[in-house]
């Protein structure tokens, strides 16, 4: 059944999504037990939102000896429900209806079989009223069948008596967990006919500031007798009044979606205390919810009151098992048991309040991201060895030019001397395709570096740069850290902690990452300037003259040694061809090496430049790819969840 949108705020259909995208959203990040219970709650207000929204299901809840049952009779106007001195007396739930055709999937879905049809009474059309047993109860089954129903029924009328009004098993385990519930709930003082009336007044004020301690300030206070019928009419008007609006039911699943909301935001993170302490353990008062799927005998079940002792009863399981310590009352126990631990101090945010995304979120707290980027960025190219690379590449650059335009005659030479670059397994030769270079060098990672097979076949092996250093590999953890704290700055701590986390979800693959990165990028430092091969043809031909001199020379030479008649000798001058080209062609190639060397050394500087550069701007990328982007996922994961978590509490 869809539902119109209320006149204010989102609709209920809205706000129940919203919880389930919380819900969603916390998953792993937040306790289980208070995803669980808001998907529960979440379930629970689905399935209700189905059913008939025709009748309003009113529950008489109290403690031992407060004349629930005796209210009950009085209300139905028939002995419905068995009264004695022997306690318990009421074991199981049963319902009276007024007018309650239509009621019976509801009645069917509270797991209520015992039901009674009460006199007909036009102001109490529509109405279902339920005797529940003892809250107190020293039967275990009794307390179960209370917390089930007190979690589903639309309005909780609580009786109390002036004896036990004050008793902090009805204000620690109910009425201040379910703070959030004071619109769908009447707090009736029976036997009053017991007390003079300066008494109850006396009474009625004293429960009136217990109740406004409890977060209850507004809940209406009858004084009521059944057994006299004092206060009767007046407690059946409030009912009248509350079943002829018809809204009972939506104000219960309202409260139960902000009160769900209001534990999701408070929770705490999934890895402290389901990871520190046993499955079932309680905390404070509050019966701890088991991850959905648990099994029966692992639910929890609500604590005994003080000095009550236990008696057997019924087995507890089945639906009973599944409904205990699931929903809105045991978050708001777990919440109010946490509040009392911390002696109501708030540290931070305030209770239930979501904080905006945090620092990181604000012009400041973008300069500081900035900022622990670039430091993130710096500690990873110290660890890469970028220093060590750029120099290399200067000097290989220096080096390949001499092999390249240096003179003929002593070129050679240098072909003895390593390449700065090769040495360092960044000539190229590692990316040919269909080579796979396995790298032999320890990195930061401290894992022994193979081949990564890239797009297209190409193989990208790793590098023989040193290994990162003990403080270079704490300047990158001190940098990733910054990068989480100043993102998780002005987070809830389990969010905080979610933020770290993705910090350094990938940290174990970043030193394989950044040093494939210095490979495929250095790898474009080791491509041949064009104008080498016009200097070495150039060289060359230079050489070819010196050849051609000197063989000229040496001819002459033979022939002269021979005796034999000389030839005409051209002449440049005075100086015979044959020496020019000889010596002319020696000078030439040491002069062109000589200038070939000083414009290597320049270019060398040039490409070391560009290379440190092309490096840094490649190994930000991933640094960016591999922290920063899964801190910014998870900060709009937040986002998400803070923005469904005001929609679930209509704080739109």
């Amino acid at each position: 059944m869809k539902l119109l949108r209320r006149k204010e705020g989102p609709s209920l259909d809205s706000r129940l999504a919203a919880l389930l995208e919380a819900a969603t959203l916390g998953e792993g990040r937040l306790s289980e037990r208070a995803v669980f219970a808001a998907r529960t709650v979440a379930e629970r207000a689905g399935t209700r939102r189905d059913l008939s929204i025709d009748h309003t299901v009113a529950a008489l809840a109290g403690a031992t000896g407060s004349g629930k049952s005796s209210l009950y009779n009085a209300l139905a106007g028939e002995n419905l429900a068995a009264v004695g001195v022997t306690r318990p007396t009421t074991s199981t739930a049963q319902a009276a209806l007024w007018d309650g055709e239509g009621a019976g999937a509801l009645l069917d879905w509270l797991d209520i079989p015992r039901r009674h049809s009460a006199p007909a009474t036009p102001e109490l059309a529509g109405l279902v009223l339920l005797d529940l047993p003892d809250h107190d109860s020293i039967r275990l089954s009794h307390r179960l069948e209370v917390d089930r129903l007190v979690e589903q029924v639309d309005l909780l009328v609580w009786v109390v008596d002036p004896q036990k009004y004050a008793d902090a098993a009805l204000h620690e385990r109910y009425l201040r967990p379910l703070a959030g519930h004071g619109d769908v709930m009447v707090v009736v003082l029976n036997q009053v006919d017991r007390l003079p009336a300066q008494a109850v007044d006396r009474c009625l004020r004293d429960l009136r500031r217990l109740l406004d301690d409890d977060g209850l300030a507004g809940v209406p206070v009858l004084a009521v007798s059944a057994r006299t019928g004092q206060g009767l009419g007046e407690l059946r008007s409030l009912l009248g009044e509350r079943v002829s609006e018809r809204r009972s039911w939506s104000a219960r699943l309202a409260a139960d979606l902000s009160s769900a909301a209001d534990h999701l935001a408070t929770a705490g993170p999934a890895t402290s205390l389901e990871a520190s302490a046993p499955r079932g353990t309680v905390e404070g008062d509050s019966a701890s919810l088991p991850p959905a799927g648990a099994p029966e005998d692992a639910r929890p079940a609500p604590a005994l009151p003080a000095g009550a002792p236990e008696e057997p009863g019924p087995p507890v399981g089945g639906r009973e098992a599944d409904r205990a310590g699931a929903g809105v009352l045991a978050a708001g126990r777990e919440t109010s048991a946490r509040e009392d631990a911390a002696g109501r101090e708030a540290s931070g945010p305030s209770a239930g309040e979501v904080p905006d995304v945090g620092a990181a979120a604000g012009r400041d707290g973008a300069k500081r991201m900035a900022g622990a980027g670039r430091a993130l960025t710096g500690a990873l190219c110290a660890a890469a060895g970028v220093p060590l690379v750029v120099e290399a590449v200067a000097k290989g650059h220096r080096h390949r030019a001499v092999v390249a335009t240096g003179w003929p005659v002593t070129r050679w030479v240098r072909r003895f001397r390593p390449d700065p670059l090769r040495r360092l397994r960044i000539d190229g030769a590692s990316r040919r395709p269909g080579r796979e270079v396995a790298g032999t060098s320890r990195r930061a990672g401290g894992e022994i570096g193979s081949a990564s097979r890239r797009s297209g076949g190409e193989i990208v092996g790793r590098t023989s740069v040193p290994a990162a250093s003990a403080v270079q590999r704490a300047q990158v953890e001190t940098a990733i850290r910054d990068v989480g704290e100043v993102a998780a700055s002005g987070l809830p701590g389990p969010w905080a902690a979610a933020v770290r986390q993705a910090a350094r979800s990938r940290a174990r693959e970043l030193a394989d990452t950044v040093d494939r990165t210095v490979a495929t990028t250095s790898a474009g430092a080791t491509r041949r300037p064009r104008w080498w091969r016009v200097v070495n043809v150039l060289q060359w031909l230079v050489f070819a003259a010196m050849l051609a001199g000197a063989l000229w020379l040496g001819v002459l030479f033979a022939m002269d040694y021979l005796r034999l008649p000389q030839p005409p000798l051209p002449t440049a001058g005075v100086v015979p061809w044959p020496t020019v080209l000889l010596v002319g062609g020696a000078l030439a190639g040491v002069l062109i090496a000589l200038l070939s060397r000083l414009a290597a050394w320049a270019g060398g500087r040039r490409r070391a430049r560009r290379t440190a550069r092309a490096l840094r701007t490649a190994i930000g990328q991933v640094g960016k790819e591999m922290v920063l982007e899964p801190v910014e996922a998870e900060l709009d994961t937040y986002a998400r969840f803070a923005e469904a978590l005001d929609l679930a509490r209509a704080r739109t």
